[in-house]
Parts: structure tokens; sequence; C-alpha cells
């Protein structure tokens, strides 16, 4: 099925990544440049008063736009804008969510969210998908 093909109400297919482990953070690291010790040090976390270090809030999001891999032969992520709702802890396993609320023949509109392994939410936004 191609996203022009999707109707107001359906969802994408549900995306469970494997659970958060320091190794993904520490990549992250390197990739974004963000060297934050709260997201790859405990000792560091903890006394920033977290319980425990912390996945970067883009690593998240990013992961997010991987609910959009299977359809960029037909198109791609125009608009991309979420709320960070919550912590993501080492270990948490992270579903990513879209389902569809606004669609024409060159644009289709999704909200988005991440939901960790307690069904809380900790990303949640929109996404605007370009259809060519």
């Amino acid at each position: 099925m191609m996203i022009a093909d999707f109707k107001v109400g359906q969802q994408l297919e549900n995306i469970t990544l494997p659970p958060v482990s320091r190794l993904d953070l520490i990549k992250y690291a390197g990739a974004s440049g963000d060297y934050n010790p709260i997201h790859t040090i405990d000792d560091e976390a903890e006394k920033a008063g977290l319980p425990g270090i912390i996945a970067h809030g883009m690593w998240t999001m990013g992961n997010l736009s991987k609910l959009f891999s299977p359809y960029y032969d037909t198109g791609y992520i125009e608009d991309y804008s979420i709320r960070f709702k919550g912590m993501v802890f080492l270990e948490d396993v992270i579903t990513l969510q879209a389902d569809v609320y606004e669609i024409n023949e060159t644009k289709a509109a999704f909200h988005v969210r991440a939901i960790n392994q307690d069904g809380a939410e900790v990303v949640k936004g929109t996404a605007v998908f370009r259809i060519i």
C-alpha cells in the first residue's frame, strides 16, 4: 500500500524498537555531537537528579521517521514537529505509531507518537508526508 492509498484514521504499521542500549546512545552521541554525559554516564545522570541515563530526545524523534521508510520511493517528510512528553531510559522498549488525520492528492498529515513499554507517550507530534 502507498501513502496515497491511506484514508483518514488509518495507521501506518507500528514499529517496536529493541530495548534501548547504552551502545545505541553512545553511537548517537558520536553521530549527533551531543556528548552531554546524562546520556551515557550513570554517575553524571544521577548527579543531575535523574534515576539513570536517558536517551537523547532527538534519538527518539529520529527513530519516529522510520515509520515512513517503506514509502520514501513515493514521497518524503515535508514537515515534522514534535513535543517531548517523557524520558526514555536504558532498556525501555519504544513503539512508534502514526495515524492519518488529513490527506489529499499531494500530502498526508499524520499524528505520530513514541510510546514506552508502560503505555506512556514519550514523544508526540505531527508529520506531513509530501506525495510525489
